[in-house]
């Protein structure tokens, strides 16, 4: 594969890789081998040439004088932070025998691997890690942290995570975001809704915090943490009695539309109202805009999802564009994901044919009783693009899990993470631009190509480096191990089964940097639910022991504490990404905890008071902003902020870690907090 780096001087194509569902194009700008500017690409056809701060002071990031230059090995006890240097002989050698050791003993399902999509590259995140630790025999790993609730919920009814063209939106009469703040984590569908908007659009916002993009909109909607189904079932409620509805559409391409006409008669607008919060003038005024406006968009975010009722509840969103017949206008319709249309072969690319019996799985949001608690014990972990002594839930368990001197921990990683403070051997990362990998968006629909522009920063390495040294290490002597990142790019490409990947190959990615999917509206045409239409009524649901149709049901305990707490993103971190960057730490200035402006007054806290927020799983100091950006009895943070000495800022500490109702799915924003005023500390 050709790359850049031998080229000291010039403008390089590239791409961000950061887990955002923009994935832009970018232009490398370098003199004397080194990155002296980031900025977007203004021939990518989304997000042509506008990119956020995260990415435009990305080489800062890579430039970093923290950033790790070689492998080392800890000296003092777990969280020390005490560390010496080693070789990468050394390194490989201590983890395979202790591995071999380990599964002698134990068998390798004491072995668990910890990522994620720190960096969205394929090869990076599942190809040779997933290779080598299914050939490894290793516990295996469900990915659920982000995604997984509503990707369920949304499949029930429209098959896949399929949605419109984001590029369609421009067209769009009314966008509604739900649950998104897209100003801060989706930039590009503002961008296209602010188009939009010159043609005479409205922008409505539900969410449960007046951010950026409530502020941002034309309407501001606040709901009540959790209540964003019943607030669907009262618009579908008012819909139906209105006659909003396309009854041909209906009849046409759905199935369960009589069901859930009678169904929803009971989600009255004023009991709708009393669950969300929301007035009943303003369900009407929404429902009857929604029923009488089209094209009319959705764009459900990550948000809603986050809950105990949290797949059942984008399910239930995603009924509302098929009852007005939405699919079938250029601009109208909802996503929530678009990644089913990229699809690439995964079993080639991740070849679970090397797993030789089933192993145990383990849900990534459930960590720190894994650690804790799992028979047989996990023994060892291998951690890589991921910090989950920050962003798994109920951290503090997490990181006792992390002190147990048993534990033989690998981080692999750019930096001296919170995570990698408890390892016993660190790995140097490299950073994306040093890497070749394929990206491909979860929102648009573009793959595209990343070539190194840079060479690797000191010792680091790539993830696929790694795992091909460790597999040799182990004496693995299958050719999966061998194959090169252009071969496995060709492997995972070359995809029969989806006729969207049809134009994207290898020498089109060469040529081109992003070529995009071949995509077509969803409908007319068979969708992939069991009977090819938008399910509004699911027996594959009632199979599996769900309501058949749209249900709201309330969050489960948490106890009995006053307020509903949400640890929502910031505009400058992406999850502790950035969090240790001075720059970033500087433009978001200090962890703030929002909160309703009666509800600070009756406990005595006015903005710029430190306050102390907990529950029975730990403790954080912030900020207290007292105003009316949420709704009383609902507390909001924003960002993951780095460790400091005498901080609790840690607020994953009081997230539950049970799971959602559907998918496995992490539930942060079902958990519940105590806030009283303390003494700031300056």
């Amino acid at each position: 594969m050709n790359s850049y780096v031998d080229q000291e001087t010039g403008v390089f194509p590239s791409v961000c890789s950061l887990d955002c569902p923009d994935q832009c194009g970018l232009l490398i700008h370098k003199e004397a081998g080194k990155i002296v500017k980031i900025e977007g690409d203004p021939a990518h056809p989304v997000t042509q040439g506008a990119i956020c701060n995260k990415v435009r002071h990305m080489a800062e990031r890579i430039y970093d004088p923290n950033r790790l230059r070689y492998p080392l090995k800890r000296t003092g006890k777990k969280g020390e932070r005490r560390f010496e240097r080693i070789s990468w002989e050394e390194a490989i050698d201590t983890i395979t025998t202790r591995w071999k050791r380990l599964i002698a003993a134990e068998g390798a399902e004491a072995i668990l691997p910890y990522s994620f999509y720190g960096n969205m590259g394929m090869l990076g995140t599942e190809g040779m890690d997933r290779r080598f630790f299914h050939r490894l025999g290793a516990s295996r790993l469900l990915y659920t942290i982000c995604q997984a609730a509503g990707t369920e919920g949304y499949g029930y009814t429209m098959g896949g995570s399929f949605g419109i063209d984001p590029e369609d939106t421009v067209h769009s009469k009314l966008i509604i975001m739900w649950g998104i703040n897209a100003v801060s984590t989706n930039m590009h569908q503002v961008m296209l809704a602010e188009k939009a908007r010159k043609n005479g659009a409205t922008v409505v916002v539900i969410d449960v915090h007046k951010n950026q993009t409530g502020r941002w909109a034309d309407w501001f909607i606040p709901v009540l943490p959790g209540t964003d189904a019943a607030l669907a079932l009262g618009i579908m409620h008012i819909l139906f009695a209105e006659q909003l509805v396309d009854e041909d559409f209906l009849r046409e391409y759905t199935v369960g539309h009589e069901e859930l006409r009678q169904h929803v008669r009971q989600y009255e607008p004023a009991v709708v109202s009393s669950i969300t919060g929301v007035p009943k003038e303003d369900l009407y005024r929404l429902a009857r805009l929604y029923g009488q406006t089209s094209p009319s968009f959705i764009r459900i975010g990550n948000g809603p999802q986050h809950h105990d009722n949290g797949g059942m509840c984008i399910r239930t969103i995603s009924c509302l564009p098929a009852l007005t017949g939405q699919w079938l206008k250029k601009g109208g319709g909802a996503i929530k994901g678009n990644s089913g249309y990229l699809a690439h072969h995964a079993s080639a690319l991740q070849r679970p044919d090397l797993l030789r019996k089933p192993t145990r799985r383990i849900n990534m949001n459930e960590l720190g009783s894994a650690l804790l608690e799992l028979e047989p014990p996990i023994r060892s972990l291998y951690v890589y693009n991921s910090n989950p002594a920050v962003v798994a839930p109920h951290a503090n368990k997490v990181r006792q899990g992390l002190q147990r001197e048993d534990l033989f921990t690998v981080v692999h990683d750019l930096f001296l993470t919170e995570t990698a403070a408890y390892a016993d051997i660190v790995l140097p990362a490299t950073s994306s631009l040093e890497n070749t990998d394929f990206y491909r968006s979860y929102w648009h629909h573009y793959v595209q190509l990343q070539r190194p522009v840079i060479k690797p920063y000191a010792e680091s390495k790539s993830n696929v480096d790694v795992f091909r040294l460790l597999a040799q290490a182990m004496g693995f002597e299958e050719p999966a191990f061998q194959d090169t990142e252009e071969e496995m790019i060709r492997q995972a490409l070359d995809h029969p089964g989806n006729p969207h990947l049809a134009d994207v190959t290898y020498e089109t990615l060469a040529e081109k940097q992003f070529v995009k999917g071949r995509v077509k509206p969803l409908l007319p045409g068979k969708l992939p639910t069991p009977s090819g239409k938008i399910e509004l009524y699911s027996r594959t649901m009632e199979r599996r022991g769900f309501p058949p149709l749209p249900t709201y049901t309330p969050l489960a305990g948490d106890g009995d504490l006053p307020f509903l707490f949400i640890p929502a993103p910031n505009h400058n971190f992406l999850n502790s990404t950035f969090a240790h960057n001075e720059k970033h730490v500087r433009l978001e200035k200090a962890p703030k905890l929002h909160m309703n402006e009666a509800d600070a007054a009756a406990l005595g806290i006015t903005t710029g008071d430190c306050v102390r927020l907990w529950n029975d799983r730990g403790e954080c100091e912030l900020m207290a902003i007292a105003g009316e950006d949420v709704l009383p009895g609902v507390v909001v943070t924003q960002g993951l902020w780095a460790d400091s000495p005498g901080s609790k800022t840690l607020v994953n500490a009081l997230t539950p870690d049970r799971l959602a109702d559907m998918g496995g799915g992490a539930v942060f924003f079902s958990g519940r907090v105590n806030v009283e005023k303390v003494q700031y500390r300056k």
